[in-house]
């Protein structure tokens, strides 16, 4: 009976040199010289037809910039696609903001086919002909998918089994349960006149737990009531009135 394939990662780019980069050490790099997955880094300008081995022109219609073009990058994904299930994506400013359950369906899968944009972007009918799905990591422009590639990439490369070295570190973290993690601490006890909170140390660890949620919660309402606000409410306490969590974080 052969083992199944490892996860693996196929991007193309203009930039090949870019990859693994990070990705090359810790716990990411340590696992891909150990062959728990696998990156393939193609060169899109490898499809191109002419001897300049064009890869953009100019925008229909005019304007600034040059997009890559249709027929060249369509080449590039066929070359490369090799099992159709995989999904494929197009790192872009304008996709769906990728998140960690979308993370977690992406790890689960058998790696992704990702495309890095450059210049203006990418001719809308490669995205339309190959069913690329768009996927933005921030509501902000970066030089090329590169960047944006390799994040997602690691995002998923440390919930594959065997790569981080504790499986609860992948669990009790932020986003895992819909909110943002709890503050952490450890030694030395004190810290330019601060202690650990004492509940910490205290060796309960219901306390700790109900402690850690609540933090939980103060920072998600806090700092990303997006987040917040689709949490379920909680059943009102005896008073008939709905708790609110407090923004505090030292205990």
């Amino acid at each position: 009976m052969t083992n199944p394939s490892p996860w693996r990662a196929t991007v193309l780019t203009l930039f090949p040199e870019m990859f693994p980069g990070p990705l090359g050490v810790s716990l990411a790099g340590r696992a891909l010289a150990g062959g728990l997955w696998q990156l393939e880094a193609r060169d899109i300008r490898a499809s191109a037809t002419d001897r300049h081995r064009s890869v953009d022109d100019t925008p229909a219609g005019g304007g600034p910039g040059m997009v890559l073009r249709a027929d060249v990058l369509a080449a590039a994904i066929d070359a490369a696609e090799g099992e159709p299930e995989r999904p494929k994506l197009l790192m872009s400013p304008r996709g769906r903001p990728l998140t960690q359950a979308r993370v977690l369906e992406l790890a689960k899968g058998p790696g992704p086919l990702i495309v890095c944009g450059r210049f203006e972007g990418v001719d809308q009918r490669v995205i339309d002909g190959r069913g690329l799905e768009e996927v933005s990591i921030g509501d902000y422009v970066l030089s090329g998918g590169e960047i944006a590639a390799l994040a997602l990439i690691d995002a998923c490369v440390r919930l594959l089994p065997g790569v981080m070295g504790k499986e609860a570190s992948g669990t009790e973290e932020s986003f895992s349960d819909g909110l943002l993690e709890y503050p952490q601490y450890t030694r030395p006890q004190l810290f330019e006149g601060a202690p650990i909170p004492e509940l910490l140390t205290s060796g309960d660890h219901a306390k700790v737990a109900s402690w850690r949620r609540a933090q939980s919660e103060a920072l998600t309402a806090a700092r990303r009531p997006d987040l917040w606000a689709q949490i379920p409410a909680k059943p009102p306490n005896r008073a008939g009135r709905q708790k609110t969590p407090k923004n505090k974080t030292d205990g």
